[in-house]
């Protein structure tokens, strides 16, 4: 089954119609590729309330499976991705940014600037992206197949436990 994903840009000029959005294409192409059908994409302004907004409501409404943001991770005085994400989740998964800054800094020693977070909530894994096209490219390839493993083990987890216990329970039932 395909898994869902949607994509967020979160661009102030782009909120406001300033400047075209190719950061949220490129990121919605490559999930495409890999096989997630991409079911909800939105443009959004820099502001920490709104971000959060929207992750909770694609998490816990509208369920779905992966949730990749691009944008408002660097050090300018707007940029609160992170914070909005850190706020929203459940647990972290630091491996996912650590990667993808790995990737960047093969690239270039900026990479290390990058202030990406991730993490789960409920059954839905959050992943920021950087703003700009070519990185959030970079850092998306980087991490992508990995992503594939990480939602079937997110996403299975329910199954194995629903079975575990019909087992359990056929078997006193047996008794």
């Amino acid at each position: 089954m395909a898994y869902t994903a949607a994509v967020i840009t979160v661009s102030d000029k782009g909120s406001r119609g300033e400047r075209k959005d190719t950061s949220g294409p490129a990121v919605k192409r490559i999930l495409e590729d890999a096989g997630f059908s991409v079911v909800h994409t939105c443009i959004l302004p820099d502001e920490k309330d709104e971000i959060e907004k929207e992750l909770i409501r694609c998490a816990d409404e509208r369920h779905i499976s992966l949730v990749m943001t691009t944008g408002g991770t660097g050090f300018s005085q707007r940029d609160v991705t992170p914070e909005a994400t850190l706020a929203v989740i459940e647990r972290e998964t630091r491996g996912i940014p650590e990667a993808m800054r790995w990737a960047s800094l093969q690239v270039t020693p900026r990479g290390c600037l990058s202030r990406s977070a991730a993490g789960i909530r409920g059954k839905t894994l959050i992943v920021n992206l950087p703003g700009s096209e070519k990185a959030a490219k970079e850092n998306l390839l980087a991490v992508i197949d990995a992503l594939v493993h990480g939602m079937d083990m997110l996403l299975s987890e329910g199954s194995t436990d629903h079975n575990h216990d019909h087992h359990g329970h056929h078997h006193h039932h047996d008794e």
